[in-house]
């Protein structure tokens, strides 16, 4: 084999074997193939696109082209990912509720993304919380904690870390064959035996429309169980933020007032609960959907799951009181500033992507690789949709480590709000569910 019969194959709308796509992953991981030739693969596989068999050929060599954990534990190992949006803080709350149901989640998350927030950037927001750990440590803290969010090692799917790299430079990053394949790989390294998937849709998500996340949403479901993993997926609103708040240490805040019962977020909750039900009736640990919801209700309202999360925090060098002193651990920024409406009506429509570039401004994301990131900044109180404003009553706050940036950010965040007349329909939390 070599790689310009396979990139010729697949330019010319050929099949290729698993042998042949096992090959090419294999010269990804090891340097066998240039950069020049992923290019072209990733160009040739954009446009001609996979069919099922390849797809998962696919995600199954570049999870096999580096370390996959497997586990001998007394409950199943479950996890969950999401496709990113503004406020999604999600994996916090479901991590430690799962575990308190009797699941191991293993969960492998990421760092921003775009205008999306990552899950390792709002945990980093804790003091001393040590995301990056060895493989041998993940399977300690999982056994005995039930639940650990760590990021991904140099070990874990190489094949898939080179490609994302030359796809991101190369205008193909937008394959829905080459997305699954990049979620999958690593999600299954971590040797899971059940997966819900949050595909969001709307402005604030990469996905805009339904058409587009049904189709990476059946994608992602096929795929997954292709290669044996129980897998259900949410197709899930994001045309507002789903909580209140944007930013690393902001969202943490939210997160831990709905794990303590302070300052419930109803979306939050409710999303939690959803998920978190699919994929205990994956693992058997639920007689449905429904009964699994209500178990991960029960681990959230009883306090559970709070005490869960704080265990994981100190096992992950994070406060061993962060629970009860989280107030005090997190940092907050010394600017402050109301954006106000400046007119009267109905919140009509939010632009998600203008809000998550705000934060990235404010630097609170990254606009590079290896930027540092600065926990404390973001917004909050952010109106949501449908809501009737005045001129002096505020659309957001602004969260900044200085009134310069707090300037700059104030004309792109008022102009993500449609201030209109009309009442919005407001979408459901979740529109479809696949299995």
């Amino acid at each position: 084999m070599d790689a310009r019969t396979i990139i010729a194959r697949l330019r010319d709308e050929q099949r290729l074997s698993a042998a042949e796509i096992e090959w090419f992953a294999r010269g990804l991981a090891d340097g066998g193939v240039t950069d020049a030739q992923a290019g072209a693969f990733a160009m040739a596989a954009l446009l001609n696109g996979l069919v099922k068999d390849e797809r998962i050929a696919l995600t199954r060599a570049m999870r096999d082209s580096g370390q996959v954990l497997h586990w001998d534990l007394p409950g199943p190992v479950l996890d969950k990912h999401s496709t990113g949006g503004i406020g999604d803080c999600v994996s916090l709350l479901l991590a430690p509720a799962l575990a308190v149901c009797g699941a191991y989640v293993p969960m492998v998350a990421g760092r921003g993304l775009g205008h999306t927030g990552g899950t390792l950037d709002k945990l980093e927001a804790i003091p001393g919380y040590r995301c990056d750990i060895p493989a041998d440590r993940l399977r300690e803290v999982t056994a005995s904690i039930g639940c650990a969010i760590v990021s991904a090692t140099a070990d874990v799917a190489p094949a898939d870390k080179r490609l994302y790299a030359i796809r991101d430079v190369t205008g193909t990053v937008e394959s829905i064959d080459l997305i699954t394949a990049s979620i999958l790989s690593k999600k299954l390294a971590a040797g899971l035996e059940g997966l819900v998937l949050d595909v969001k849709v709307g402005s604030g998500a990469f996905m805009k429309d339904i058409e587009a996340a049904e189709e990476l949403a059946e994608a992602l479901v096929t795929t997954a169980q292709g290669l044996g993993c129980m897998t259900t997926a949410l197709i899930t609103d994001m045309s507002q933020p789903l909580i209140a708040s944007a930013g690393n240490a902001l969202e943490v805040i939210e997160v831990m007032e709905t794990l303590t019962g302070t300052g419930v977020t109803p979306a939050l909750w409710d999303l939690t609960c959803a998920l978190g039900g699919e994929v205990l009736a994956l693992g058997g640990l639920a007689a449905d959907a429904g009964d699994g919801a209500g178990r991960i209700a029960q681990a959230l309202e009883s306090g559970a799951a709070a005490e869960r999360f704080g265990e994981m925090v100190a096992e992950l060098g994070g406060p061993v009181d962060f629970v009860e002193r989280w107030p005090d651990r997190l940092p907050s920024a010394p600017v402050l500033r109301e954006v106000l409406a400046g007119q009267s009506g109905v919140i009509e429509a939010i632009d998600g992507q203008v809000l998550g570039m705000a934060v990235v401004e404010l630097g609170g994301g990254r606009k590079r690789g290896g930027d540092k990131i600065n926990p404390s900044v973001g917004l909050s109180e952010m109106a949501p949709l449908g809501e009737i404003v005045s001129p002096d009553l505020p659309l957001a706050i602004i969260h900044a480590a200085s009134a310069a940036d707090a300037d700059a950010a104030e004309a792109a965040v008022r102009g993500a709000f449609r201030i209109g007349n009309a009442h919005p329909a407001i979408p459901p939390l979740i529109h479809r569910r696949l299995r």
